[in-house]
Order: structure tokens, then sequence, then C-alpha cells
């Protein structure tokens, strides 16, 4: 006589949790399988260029497409590569992906501006860019969090720079340097100078409000600021560092230069000048969106 044992019914907590943990297992093996991936391969498109450009057919008066051109970091000049770090993520080649101090400095600016900034590190950005949708959520941030840890744990930090560099927006429907340089300057981006590498960092914090080829008073400002910070020394090694470069002798000075830039406002600016600053268009927010 053949006895078979029926196995107990999966009550539906149980299902739930079991399929709770495939969907963790698969995801956890697709985004560490992604990230290694384009570790080697060049990140072809973002969720940010295709949302712009469905987003363009119901806001903008006509379509805005994708502009890019991947170019390896060798092909991307020096300036170029110490402005945006000058600009957006001073200790880059010394965090681990977080800048808890700029953390501390975004809470403590929010309290007092209405314009709300991010301390969102260059390595932030570029997990946000490549692998997120663009939003403001809790559940993003966490991703992003995640997402930050992988990039700094399989990819060396030139990678990061690089990625970062070719995805960035530079203008709508601009994407990474090599395409702002062609497009802005009639040149690679090899062969960008200071002053314009500057002014290319300086319109980051909303690429879409703040425009290279029409550049305000504010973002005027910012590439002075910019290409008179001495940009970090490792960043630097291999370039001659100009003479007329105000030297900064410790870490916290050092510390000061660089969030007295990224923590910058137009309001200040307005209050020195006694003028009203322009108000952005229903298409461009009124919080920096590279920072978030």
């Amino acid at each position: 006589m053949n006895e078979t044992t029926a196995k107990p019914p999966r009550g539906p907590i149980l299902k739930g949790l079991i399929i709770f943990l495939k969907t963790v297992k698969w995801f956890l093996i697709v985004s560490v399988g992604l990230t290694i991936f384009y570790r080697f391969v060049p990140v072809p498109y973002t969720p940010l260029m295709f949302w712009r450009s469905i987003a363009s057919v119901f806001t903008e008066e006509k379509f805005v497409g994708i502009e890019k051109k991947w170019v390896p970091i060798e092909k991307i000049s020096k300036s170029m590569q110490q402005s945006v770090i000058k600009a957006e993520d001073y200790k880059f080649y010394q965090h681990n992906g977080f800048d808890f101090e700029a953390i501390e400095k975004a809470i403590q600016y929010n309290k007092t501006h209405k314009k709300k900034k991010g301390a969102s590190t260059i390595s932030q950005q570029t997990a946000k860019n490549v692998f997120l949708w663009p939003s403001r959520s809790w559940v993003r941030k966490g991703l992003e969090a995640y997402f930050t840890v992988l990039i700094e744990t399989l990819w060396p930090k030139e990678r990061i720079l690089e990625v970062y560099l070719n995805v960035i927006e530079q203008g709508k429907g601009v994407y990474g340097v090599e395409a702002s340089a062609q497009k802005f300057f009639k040149k690679p981006a090899a062969k960008l100078n200071s002053s314009q590498s500057a002014l290319m960092a300086a319109v980051l914090p909303n690429p879409i409000r703040f425009r290279i080829d029409k550049p305000s008073r504010y973002i005027s400002r910012r590439q002075r600021r910019i290409m008179g910070t001495r940009a970090p020394v490792i960043a630097i090694a291999k370039v001659e560092v100009k003479a007329e470069l105000k030297p900064i002798e410790t870490p916290e000075e050092k510390s000061r230069e660089f969030f007295s830039l990224k923590f910058d406002s137009e309001d200040d600016l307005d209050k020195e000048k006694g003028a009203e600053a322009p108000k952005p268009t229903a298409t461009e927010s009124s919080e920096d969106n590279s920072n978030d």
C-alpha cells in the first residue's frame, strides 16, 4: 500500500513572502549584472533621456530629440574633468559615494532658502542618471543609494567620472560633454579650455533653466568662481596649476570654498545687485534637478 504525504497548503502570507524573495533575488542579479556590464560598455541611453523626449510632446512647442556622443575620458579635456569636480563634488576622490558634510550643509541651506539644493555627489548623480527614473521620492532615493554603493564598489573612480561626463544633461535634448561642446562651442570635448569647461559645469545644478549659450549673471559668476577654485590635487597631478589661483592651504578652507560655490544662490546675487531673479517657466524646475 502506497501512502503519499500531501504538502500542506501555502497560505497567502507565505506565498507573498516567496514571491517577494524571488523578486529581490532577481533584482539583485539584474542590477549587479547591469552594473558590471556598464563597467566596460558605454551607456547608450538613460531613463532621463527618454523621459525628457516623451514629455516634450506635451510640454514643448516641438519634439525634443536626443543629442549625445560617447567619448572615452582620455578625449575629455582635463579642464572639463576638473570643472565638474570643483563645482559638484570636491571630495569625489576621497569619499565612498556619499558626502555627509555636504548633506548637513544642504539641510541647513534648505531651512533658509525657498529654492532647495541637494548634496548628491557625482557618484550619486551617475547612479541616478544611469539606472533610475527622474522623480523625487524616498523609494528612488533609496534605490539611488543602493546603486551608488554598487558603482563605488564595482567601478573605479575614473569610470564613474567618465560615465558621468557622458550622460549629464547640458540643455534641452543635449547629453554628455562631447555633444555639448560640439553644439555650443563647435569643438570636441578634448579641446575645451578652462573658461568653456567652467561654463558647462556652472549650469549643472539645473541645465534646463540655465543655459550655456545665454548665461545669466548668476551663471557667469559661477563660471568665474569655478575658474578661480583650485582643483583637488589628485585630479591635477599631471596638470600645471595656474599661478593666479588663490592658494588654499587647509582642508577646512577647501571645504568652505567648495560649499560656498555648491550652495550659492541667485537670491544672494539679487540682493547684492538689487535685481529680481528671472522666474522659471512651467517646464523649468525651481529646484536644482541634478542634485536631488
